[in-house]
């Protein structure tokens, strides 16, 4: 009998040895397949390229040229941003993005950073994180010549285009929710319903309307400055902590070392001429 309970002792002694060591052995496998997550600054440097979310149909901010190539404002920091952190411009992928999904391409990490012309607002920094600004804007209204609206009380009755998803429908819609709006994803549709009389006028942000209105005699930005003052700026996914520190260093050194100017004399200073100041677009770091 005491000879069986010993047996009995020395295999279940043996049964425990092997379920700790296969345990450790399932741990150490575990740990080998599940390595440590990189930095989204590691990430981008081991796939060598930096996918960055811009318009493809705002010019002078992002828009797609008649050869397809990307150009704009906004695409001239992109190419900056990437030489500074790959070492070469060229290794930038563009995304183009619509106003309406920013945010989504972001958190779906579709793109690594989003540069178009992205207006930061409180309600989308509880989703995204924003960068220092590179620029400011507030809301304008544009109208066709011999109607121009000049008050928001002139559009009472009257049918007023935004895109989906911009500051201009956040804030007609909160702030004067009788005004009838006609909603597009678009920026060429929105602006093509102006012309073709669909609307009495369009709400966009100031530094667009300006350069549109200078490339569409018969249009006039009457609404020159409406709501706050407020900043655009890089954004990047909330988890992308390190990144988000890089691009905001990165953003005032672009500033300081004269790159924001040159992208504004290359892009924008030929579209507003001198009806414009640099120092009303860009954001100035000393």
């Amino acid at each position: 009998m005491k000879n069986v309970k010993k047996i009995t002792a020395l295999l279940a002694s043996l049964l425990l040895a092997v379920g700790v060591t296969a345990c450790d052995n399932n741990s150490k496998e575990t740990a080998k397949a599940e390595p440590t997550k990189a930095s989204a600054v590691e990430r981008i440097k081991q796939a060598d390229k930096v996918r960055i979310g811009v318009f493809g149909d705002k010019p002078p901010f992002g828009y797609v040229d008649q050869n397809g190539k990307n150009q704009g404002f906004d695409v001239e920091i992109a190419k900056d941003l990437t030489k500074d952190l790959l070492g070469d411009a060229s290794k930038v992928e563009f995304v183009v993005v619509e106003a309406a999904n920013r945010v989504e391409y972001l958190t779906s990490n579709k793109v690594d950073i989003i540069l178009a012309n992205f207006t930061v607002t409180p309600a989308r920094q509880e989703v995204v994180d924003f960068a220092k600004p590179y620029m400011q804007v507030a809301l304008g209204v544009a109208s066709k010549d011999g109607a121009v609206i000049t008050d928001v009380k002139d559009l009472e009755g009257k049918t007023l285009l935004v895109n989906k998803g911009t500051t201009a429908d956040a804030f007609f819609t909160k702030n004067y929710p009788q005004i009838k709006l006609l909603k597009f994803e678009q920026n060429t549709e929105t602006f093509q319903a102006l012309v073709d009389g669909r609307g009495d006028a369009l709400a966009h942000d100031n530094t667009l309307l300006f350069a549109w209105a200078k490339e569409n005699p018969g249009f006039t930005v009457g609404i020159k400055s409406l709501g706050d003052q407020d900043t655009i700026a890089g954004a990047v996914r909330k988890e992308d902590k390190d990144l988000l520190e890089w691009l905001s260093a990165e953003t005032e050194k672009l500033s300081k070392d004269g790159s924001l100017k040159r992208a504004y004399e290359q892009t924008l200073l030929p579209v507003y001429g001198d009806t414009i100041s640099e120092k009303d677009i860009l954001v100035e770091y000393k």
